[in-house]
């Protein structure tokens, strides 16, 4: 058998990735959590910017790696864990923008399930849903740890956009949507179709339509410690 040498957007050797992986958009994020919350982290990739390590949290072998933003990025980096790097699970970590007036900016989203209306899920699986759904075991597993650290969170339905700066009117829609963010449409759908499992968990970082509530890039990078900690909790568990 060939050694395997890495895909075009990811160096790492197989077995250089753990089992379950922790996916914030950005890179630095993924860094952070590297350097702050792993012990011993060797980073496995830095092709094209999108850093990716390997650690231990509490005893157990974790990888954590960036995904960039928008569900094309997502839909790369995602794809090649599952199906070239033998990962079984990922859990998305990430800023959104909140839509409810049940959310203040930090509160962490339990997502439920992600709405799109990306074509993003019929063109590469011939999924005609508007709504991508996550692992129900892990989605539970990060509710009862939220719960279990005393964190404020909300679970509820997500929208996952295409575009940041939108001019249009939202559709109207059958689902009450929390927040909006822009990848976990296309990593759910990319589990559904290899068949493993994913989830997703956010902070508040904006609320959309008020200026006044939104936090900086230095806070979307280190301030969210309760979102890495539930995740890291969560998936030491799987």
């Amino acid at each position: 058998m060939t050694e395997f040498n890495g895909t075009p957007h990811n160096s790492a050797k197989y077995g250089e990735i753990a089992k379950t992986v922790l996916m914030p958009g950005d890179p630095l994020r993924a860094k952070f959590v590297a350097e702050n919350f792993l012990e011993d982290a060797v980073e496995f990739n830095h092709v094209r910017g999108m850093l990716g390590y390997t650690g231990t949290y509490k005893g157990h072998r974790i990888s954590v790696m960036g995904s960039g933003m928008g569900m094309p990025s997502m839909g790369i980096y995602s794809f090649e864990l599952f199906q070239f790097y033998g990962v079984e699970n990922i859990i998305r970590f990430g800023t959104a923008g909140g839509m409810s007036k049940k959310l203040e900016l930090f509160d962490v989203v339990v997502v439920e399930g992600s709405y799109s209306e990306s074509t993003y899920a019929k063109c590469a699986f011939g999924y005609e849903e508007d709504m991508q759904l996550p692992s129900k075991e892990i989605t539970d597993a990060l509710e009862e740890t939220a719960k279990k650290l005393g964190k404020k969170y909300q679970r509820g339905y997500i929208s996952s956009g295409d575009v940041f700066y939108s001019f249009t009117e939202p559709k109207d829609i059958d689902y009450e949507i929390l927040c909006a963010e822009m990848e976990s449409f296309a990593l759910f759908a990319n589990a559904r179709y290899l068949n493993k499992k994913a989830a997703c968990v956010l902070t508040i970082s904006d609320i959309i339509g008020d200026e006044a509530a939104a936090t900086t890039p230095e806070q979307r990078q280190t301030a969210f410690k309760d979102m890495m900690e539930v995740a890291l909790e969560t998936a030491i568990n799987l």
